[in-house]
């Protein structure tokens, strides 16, 4: 669905502006480059709060 949403977005500023498309056709790449550490950050981050649940927890289930 992102996928038709962002295709009809590019047509349309296509249609309207073609030069505005064609610069966010090349800075789309670069900017899902940049977010990639944002990503890796996140995913370690939500291991680490899922690690520490876990710890916490731990009593409560060994003893139920």
């Amino acid at each position: 669905m992102g996928f038709l949403l962002l295709l009809a977005v590019w047509v349309i500023l296509f249609m309207i502006a073609w030069p505005v498309a064609l610069v966010l056709a090349i800075a789309l790449p670069f900017l899902w480059l940049l977010s990639i550490p944002f990503r890796i950050v996140g995913i370690a981050l939500e291991a680490l709060l899922a690690l520490i649940r876990a710890i916490l927890f731990l009593p409560a289930r060994i003893l139920r």
